[in-house]
């Protein structure tokens, strides 16, 4: 299957303190002086500068389980929804280690609502979206006589959500399903860097769409926002096999992992967990 919000900016002196000039040594620079200062500072400091510089992957993910030339986190091909819906358990209390039980449990994801996957044993490169989605969706489809390509007819309302990562991995994801796209059903990417909130919203309102791709957060938005519709949601679809050159992958990040987990838990998809012809599946690609 991108935090929407840009990082702040951290403002630097441009003019030297008096203060400083005036407590340096005499015939040595005050610049030469907080140099010194700066090389005496505490190791510990400067790693943990470096480690905030550098995050490194989570230390449960495992470098021979990662291909990092096809982008590919080989491990989350082989969890059924057991072993899914822990992995995710365990990458909540991680990023949220502070939560309250009763709060855990209203984080948790039903080993119901995940749909077991590991029947499909090609490598989940991009190029197999397609296919993986035919193999696990295409029959739910057919036999409400509609196919992949079949929007519902109310505006903003897909009947498959694919949730990226990043805004340019959704636009790659959105380009794989392209193929399902009609006059009468649009493949929309549902967020862009330069696309306001508003501007999504107006899009979103007036497009009729059978598949809906963008980041947790944004996806959110549309939904508080009334544009994206959940009614017809039959699907959502998650791009977790994907790693980045950090090999971070979706679920290995906070600032993706948790806002994923904020929607897949909103009462109007967890209700319809496991809930015969009206079910909400969850698709780990």
């Amino acid at each position: 299957m991108m935090s929407d919000s840009d990082d702040a900016l951290t403002g630097v002196p441009l003019i030297e303190s008096v203060s400083d000039a005036e407590s340096s040594t005499p015939g040595t620079p005050a610049g030469l002086k907080r140099k010194r200062e700066n090389d005496d500072a505490p190791v510990e400091s400067k790693r943990a500068a470096k480690r905030r510089k550098n995050p490194k992957k989570p230390k449960d993910v495992q470098d021979d389980s990662l291909d990092v030339e096809k982008g590919v986190n080989l491990a989350l091909a082989h969890m059924d929804s057991r072993l899914m819906a822990d992995h995710m358990a365990q990458r909540t209390k991680r990023f949220r280690p502070d939560v309250s039980l009763v709060e855990a449990e209203d984080l948790m994801i039903p080993e119901r609502a995940i749909l077991d996957t590991t029947a499909f044993t090609t490598t989940r490169t991009t190029d197999q979206l397609p296919p993986y989605l035919e193999k696990f969706a295409g029959w739910r489809r057919s036999k409400k006589g509609q196919k992949l390509v079949n929007a519902p007819e109310p505006n903003g309302a897909p009947h498959t959500i694919v949730v990226a990562g990043a805004g340019l991995r959704a636009a790659d994801l959105t380009r794989q399903l392209r193929k399902y796209q009609t006059k009468e059903s649009m493949v929309a990417k549902l967020f862009a860097k330069h696309i306001k909130l508003s501007e999504a919203v107006a899009a979103t309102r007036g497009s009729r769409m059978g598949i809906g791709i963008g980041t947790p957060q944004r996806i959110i938005d549309l939904l508080d926002e009334g544009a994206l519709k959940s009614d017809y949601v039959e699907r959502i679809l998650i791009d977790a096999s994907h790693i980045d050159q950090k090999k971070r992958g979706l679920l290995d990040m906070k600032e993706t992992q948790v806002p994923l987990v904020d929607l897949l838990t909103r009462p109007e998809f967890r209700e319809r967990y496991g809930v015969n012809d009206a079910k909400v599946e969850l698709l780990f690609f």
